[in-house]
Parts: structure tokens; C-alpha cells; sequence
């Protein structure tokens, strides 16, 4: 195997056809012989270039609606024949195979088709068989051939052709052949998803995921692990398909918390009123509504202001002026928000280290959707969380029931626990949080650590009393015993919301009655590991 190999000849096949003129001007005026087929040949010729039809190479006519053109021993005896091997080399002399050196394909958009919505049969034609076929042959023999598969990567071979006299090296070659493998493979991961969906199989024999590199980050959760962010191509709004108006990349922690932020403030819709999430380690440190935004940052900021510092907040309408001169005042590492007035970017950029993202939109909270997580020897698959709880869906079990206000606060309080780490204990006051424990392995340290958390802010505050008193308070799970439900009475949350379920609930229920509590059952559980 020789390190560096020329290119004479060039087959170019493809959808996307950006960038696709100057690429085949640059290589005739470079002496490179070009095949191509269908649509790609006539924009090549339509632009004054000499182009051979790969059925003139095959001897046979594209056919079956173009479903059968390239599959054909003229075409694979090119890309696959090692160069170096005399009985190949004998092959291709006794069949008049010419060698390709380079293969340019981009395949039929079947992402793109899926994610518009098509048909079924529309998006089975749209899954390509002739372009994968090439690229796994062209990446095999990437001793002597060069595959091209991305639109990006068209300068970087002029120029790597520049360098090297028209020819290319080993190492650009197996760069190539990794990117081309890794195309096909998310292209068959994109075919079988949609399939396993379609089908509505819940757990294929096999499943396959893929991602497209979007940046390599600084390190991962510590500076000692590599890391780096994928995108899976979804319109699902969010951190992934946000624009990042200024301040430095985001890290792997920036990202996941903002995630984080984001998808919690989305359960709150922008119709009904403002919302805020501010999170700090992927848990929420304050969350409030309010009339306006500036109202709704202010009551989640005073949730827990010393957790906040340093924090990411996450807002469920465009950013305004105000609220972003209030958020200036104190060190805030990412906002988050369907949009943003040119006002309130003035403010930000003189806070060159704030990250401001938009959006435009918030992700839906009832659409489900994968989350994946990789443990030893494998990954755990299950649904997005997207449960939900309506009014109609409460059981009041003690004597006495909530109030109309104590049901909102409840309700807030339910959907703010769902995207606390377990065990999880939340108390809201007024639409906003006043206390949130997290992460503990008991219900009943959660439960203490958030009034304590609350206890501190009064003090703060210059409070006579902490929120607690007279609060709403949710718990992601149901409370085992009546220990947890009995500090949280001691907190003065007068009313409770949880799943129930324990084997000990007439016991808890008639805790509840004694405190004086009201309680409602959700009857659905919200673990968050």
C-alpha cells in the first residue's frame, strides 16, 4: 500500500446538491474524469462540465424509478479492487473495470422526509440502498479510495488534493472512510427508529443510536474527562437547537443544566401566565409564576438566592428588558428563553460571560420521545417522562379537601417535583417554590432540608416567618411511612400532594387527618434518578 495515491476518476451521486458545481469544476480543472447519475449529471452538464453517465460505465439503463443504477460490478469492481493485488488488477483488465478513486455521495434525505411528516410508502422511497452500498465499498478499500459523504468536507479534499499534487494521503483516506461509516450507520440507526415507531414496537431485537457531532466541549462533568455534544436532529426546541447570542461555549454541565432548566419551565404554558426555572446541578433552587417575567424571576430567585448564584435560568417567554437588567444582578452562567428583544440583548452583551440562548419555542411536555443511559455492559431505554396530572385526576383521601388556591399551588408543586432529583420534596406558596429538597435517600432529610432551606431565606428576606407556613407540598413518591408528611406539617404545609401507593397509606392518611392537612392522590409517580 502506497501513502499516497492520485485521483483520476470521480463518481459523484448526490441529493444534496449544495456546493456540488464548484466541486466538479475545481476537479476537471484538476483532470479528474467525472461519473455520475440522474439529476446529478444534469446539474454537472447544465453548468458546462463533461460528465459520463454511470449507464454508459454499466452498460445498462438507470431503472425501477432509479432504484437500480450503481449496483453493478463496473461500479463496485472500481471502488473495491485493491490496487496493489495482481489478480484484482488482472480482473479488472479481463472485465474493462476502470478504477473509481473517489466516490461523492450524500444520500436521499429519509431523515428529512420523516421529520416533515410523510406518508409511509414516501418515506420507504426516500430510503436510499445504491448510496449506502458505495460508501461501505469505497470505505473498505480506503487504502486507495477517497469517499466523500458530507457537503463540508469538499474543501477540505480540494485542498488536501492541493497539498499532495492531486493526490491524498493514508491518513486523509481513513478519516474519510470513519466519517463515511458513521454516516451510514446513523442513516440506518434514522431507518430503523422509524420503523420500530411506525410498528409501534416498544423494544426492537436490536436498537441503534446516532448523533451528529455539534461541538467538542472543554471537558466533560470534570476537567480530567473528554467530552463532547451530539445532536440527533429532532425540532424538538431546546438547548440542542437553540441559538447561542454570546458568551463562551457551553460546557457539559452548562448543557445539561440548561436542559434541565428548560424543560422544567416548559411545562408551564406561556398562555396561561409567566414562568421561571432557575437550576443549579440539574435541580431546580427556585421556580415561580407571575404575571410578568420580572415577577416570575424575582419569586424563584428568592426560593433560594445563595443556590442561585452561579445558577441558569430558563424563562417560558421572550426575554424583556427588565427582567434582563434583574438578572444582571447577580453572576448567572446561562438564560434560556423562546425569544429575546434587542433591548434586552443590549444589557446582556455588557456581561460578556453570559451565555444567552433563544429558541424560538418551547419544547412540548406531553410529547414523549427515548431517554437513553449507559450502564456497564449496556444502555437502559425508556420513555420521556411526560406524564401529567389534571384537576379530574386528584383523589382527595382525608377529611379535608384543598382549597381552589391550595389545588394550583399543588398542582405547580406536582409538576416542579417531577424534575427534582428522588427522593424529592417540594413546598409552594403563591405559585412559586419556597422550599426544595433533593437527591437525599430519605424523604424525610428532603423534607428537612427544604425547610430549613426556607427557614435561612425568611432570615434573608428579613421575614417574621418562613413560606412553609401555610405552604402547598408536592413529594415525587409516596411517603412509606408518616414521618416525611408529619415534617412537612411541622414545615406548616397545610396540604399535601403525592402518589400514594404505600402499603402503609391508611397510616399516613390518618396522620394527615390528625395534623389537619388535606391530601390528594395523584395515583402516578415521578422517580427522577
Amino acid at each position: 500500500m502506497t501513502d499516497l495515491y492520485p485521483v483520476r476518476r470521480a463518481l459523484l451521486s448526490v441529493s444534496d446538491k449544495t456546493g456540488l458545481i464548484e466541486l466538479g469544476q475545481a476537479l476537471a480543472a484538476r483532470g479528474v474524469e467525472l461519473i455520475s447519475t440522474g439529476g446529478t449529471a444534469g446539474a454537472l452538464r447544465n453548468a458546462g462540465l463533461e460528465v459520463r453517465d454511470v449507464s454508459e460505465v454499466t452498460g445498462f439503463p438507470e431503472m425501477m424509478d432509479g432504484r437500480v443504477k450503481t449496483l453493478h460490478p463496473m461500479v463496485h469492481g472500481g471502488l473495491l479492487a485493491l490496487r496493489d493485488d495482481a489478480s484484482h488488477v488482472a480482473a479488472m483488465d479481463t472485465h474493462l473495470i476502470a478504477p473509481i478513486d473517489l466516490l461523492v455521495v450524500n444520500l436521499y434525505p429519509f431523515e428529512e422526509t420523516v421529520a416533515k411528516g410523510a406518508d409511509y410508502e414516501t418515506c420507504i422511497e426516500n430510503i436510499d440502498i445504491g448510496g449506502p452500498a458505495m460508501i461501505r465499498a469505497a470505505s473498505k478499500n480506503h487504502a486507495f479510495v477517497n469517499v466523500v459523504v458530507d457537503v463540508a468536507d469538499y474543501d477540505a479534499l480540494l485542498a488536501e488534493l492541493d497539498a499532495n499534487d492531486g493526490q491524498t494521503t493514508y491518513a486523509f483516506r481513513q478519516n474519510l472512510a470513519l466519517t463515511a461509516y458513521s454516516r451510514t450507520a446513523a442513516y440506518d440507526a434514522a431507518v430503523s427508529a422509524w420503523m420500530a415507531a411506525t410498528l409501534e414496537d416498544e423494544a426492537p431485537r436490536r436498537r441503534a443510536f446516532a448523533g451528529t457531532l455539534a461541538q467538542t466541549l472543554r471537558y466533560g462533568e470534570n476537567p480530567h474527562q473528554k467530552a463532547a455534544f451530539y445532536v440527533d436532529g429532532s425540532a424538538r426546541p431546546g438547548v440542542a437547537t437553540a441559538l447561542q447570542h454570546q458568551g463562551k461555549e457551553l460546557s457539559y454541565n452548562n448543557i445539561n443544566d440548561t436542559d434541565a432548566a428548560f424543560e422544567l419551565v416548559a411545562e408551564f404554558s406561556p398562555e396561561d401566565t409567566a414562568a421561571c426555572a432557575i437550576i443549579k446541578h440539574a435541580n431546580p433552587c427556585g421556580v415561580a409564576k407571575g404575571a410578568t417575567l420580572l415577577e416570575a424571576y424575582k419569586s424563584a430567585f428568592d426560593c433560594d438566592r445563595t443556590s442561585a448564584f452561579g445558577g441558569i435560568v430558563a424563562l417560558n417567554k421572550p426575554l424583556d428588558a427588565e427582567t434582563a437588567q434583574e438578572i444582571t444582578g447577580i453572576f448567572t452562567e446561562v438564560v434560556i428563553a423562546p425569544g429575546a428583544s434587542d433591548e434586552a440583548k443590549e444589557i446582556f452583551a455588557k456581561k460578556k460571560n453570559l451565555r444567552l440562548l433563544t429558541t424560538d419555542g418551547l419544547p412540548d411536555s406531553r410529547i414523549g420521545g427515548k431517554t437513553f443511559r449507559q450502564v456497564s455492559g449496556g444502555i437502559l431505554v425508556q420513555d420521556k417522562d411526560n406524564g401529567f396530572i389534571d384537576l379530574d385526576d386528584l383523589k382527595v383521601v382525608t377529611k379535608i379537601a384543598p382549597t381552589e388556591d391550595q389545588m394550583r399551588d399543588l398542582l405547580f408543586a406536582w409538576k416542579v417535583a417531577k424534575h427534582v432529583k428522588s427522593n424529592a420534596i417540594v413546598y409552594v406558596r403563591d405559585q412559586a417554590t419556597v422550599g426544595v429538597g433533593a437527591g437525599q435517600m430519605s424523604r424525610v432529610d428532603s423534607a428537612l432540608i427544604a425547610a430549613k432551606k426556607a427557614e435561612r431565606m425568611a432570615e434573608a428576606l428579613g421575614l417574621a416567618k418562613p413560606l412553609t407556613i401555610g405552604s402547598a407540598v408536592a413529594s415525587d413518591a409516596f411517603f412509606p411511612f408518616a414521618d416525611g408528611l408529619l415534617e412537612a406539617a411541622a414545615a406548616g404545609a397545610t396540604c399535601v400532594i403525592q402518589p400514594g401507593g404505600s402499603m402503609r397509606d391508611d397510616e399516613v392518611i390518618a396522620a394527615a387527618d390528625e395534623a389537619g392537612l388535606a391530601m390528594v392522590f395523584t395515583g402516578m409517580r415521578h422517580f427522577r434518578h
